[in-house]
């Protein structure tokens, strides 16, 4: 098997095993979660226009919307930029907080960030953050380690400009 077989082989491994982890610890955590990330107190929502549409129940044209957001007359957590939109410091509409779960989990309007937060397998790494109180570092690497077998160890590194941002890669060689 080439290099790049095998890059791409751990990368799957790696991504399978991220979205275990989040279903076994990370989702059944949320309904008690002290800070759920639902509430964008210190996380951002990127969305696409469908989205938007959707989840704040708009029935107006993107156009429109546009026009309105520009004017400060648009919904004010959100904000558009590169032909998207940002939604921050209010909860997003599909969280319901009298039972702490999604509206739309398992849905097309769901986020992509929202599906892959904490936990997501990118560029062959795993990336784990932090700031999800679910998320157990010792437990998520342990998890990885057996994903991807003896043959391999997972070596962890901080982002020294957001600390809570953990990459989990895979080197050759086991423990010992």
């Amino acid at each position: 098997m080439s290099a790049r077989d095998t890059r791409r082989r751990l990368a799957t491994e790696l991504a399978a095993a991220a979205a275990a982890y989040q279903v076994a610890a990370v989702i059944p955590h949320c309904a008690q979660c002290a800070k759920p990330c639902c509430r964008l107190d210190v996380l951002v929502l990127e969305l696409e226009w469908k989205q938007v549409k959707v989840l704040w129940k708009l029935g107006e044209s993107r156009p429109a919307f546009d026009r309105r957001l520009a004017a400060g007359q648009g919904p004010e957590e959100i904000r558009a930029g590169n032909g998207l939109y940002y939604a921050h410091s209010k909860p997003c509409p599909a969280y319901d907080q009298s039972c702490g779960a999604c509206r739309v989990y398992g849905q097309e309007a769901k986020p992509e960030g929202c599906t892959d937060f904490p936990v997501y397998e990118d560029g062959g790494a795993v990336i784990a953050d932090l700031r999800c109180e679910a998320v157990n570092l010792d437990a998520l690497t342990a998890w990885l380690a057996r994903a991807v077998g003896p043959s391999w160890r997972i070596v962890s590194s901080a982002d020294p400009e957001f600390p809570f941002l953990v990459t989990l890669e895979v080197k050759r060689g086991g423990k010992g």
